[in-house]
């Protein structure tokens, strides 16, 4: 719990109305929906940045993408609107079809598949997508997971930019990093001016990210869903119709 000086209670983002420095503050684009636009402001920054930083922006490159969820999602969509070729990767086969129908993914790999994963120069819906294939790749998952196979998909020089923090360390072997003279970096959000750039880029290519917007009161259930997985991708609380009108 927070206080202003005066001793009345701070609901930060939860507020119907604030004040902050213009230092810390984004514009929205008008052509963007404010809901749709708000996860991006985390998720979509969150994304966007290690794209740009390790130079995975020139059109015809491959990337692999790890995990489809609030991060996986959106990172599909601001890969495809770089002209990326992108291949998702995931544990749950019932993904592949949002991911190639709906969100425009290339193709799939299902992780826990050693012949998928491991099958040299495997066509998989009109893109070489296996073993030294992938010019990068973009592993959003939270959760320990074997790092060895995702390797095994970059090519020479490649690289694999974590964004999921788990909550023991990774295994990660000397031998596929040295052989193939291969990265593994991390990153983390962004600076307002990259977030300014961001919003841009998203109002530009029509990237916003799939919601599902619920009233205040329905926060704990929400967190309930969450906790499950039951959510594509992103609550959005509206506060705006959830607080009664400010008094003057």
């Amino acid at each position: 719990m927070a206080y202003h000086h005066d001793g009345t209670t701070t609901c930060g983002g939860y507020s119907d109305i604030m004040v902050a420095s213009e230092r810390f503050v984004v514009r929205i684009p008008d052509n963007l929906p404010l809901d749709g636009a708000a996860p991006l402001l985390c998720a979509g920054i969150t994304v966007y940045s290690p794209l740009k930083y390790f130079g995975f922006t020139n059109p015809g490159m491959h990337l692999g993408i790890v995990g489809l969820g609030g991060l996986g999602h959106v990172a599909v969509k601001f890969a495809k609107s770089f002209g990326l070729q992108v291949t998702l990767i995931s544990t749950s086969p019932s993904k592949k079809k949002e991911a190639i129908e709906i969100l425009g993914a290339d193709s799939f790999l299902l992780s826990p598949d050693p012949e998928q994963m491991q099958i040299e120069m495997a066509y998989i819906m009109g893109v070489w997508a296996a073993r030294g294939t992938l010019d990068g790749i973009i592993d959003t998952v939270s959760v320990i997971h074997p790092i060895p196979p995702v390797l095994d998909l970059l090519k020479p020089n490649g690289k694999l930019i974590l964004l999921g923090s788990p909550n023991e360390p990774h295994q990660l072997p000397a031998p596929p990093l040295i052989m193939g003279r291969k990265t593994v970096a991390g990153s983390v959000i962004g600076g307002m001016k990259e977030t300014q750039e961001m919003l841009d880029f998203a109002a530009k290519h029509n990237v916003t990210a799939d919601i599902e917007v619920v009233p205040m009161d329905y926060v704990n259930t929400a967190m309930e869903r969450l906790a499950k997985g039951d959510v594509r991708y992103r609550f959005v609380i509206d506060v705006g119709n959830s607080l009664s009108p400010t008094k003057p």
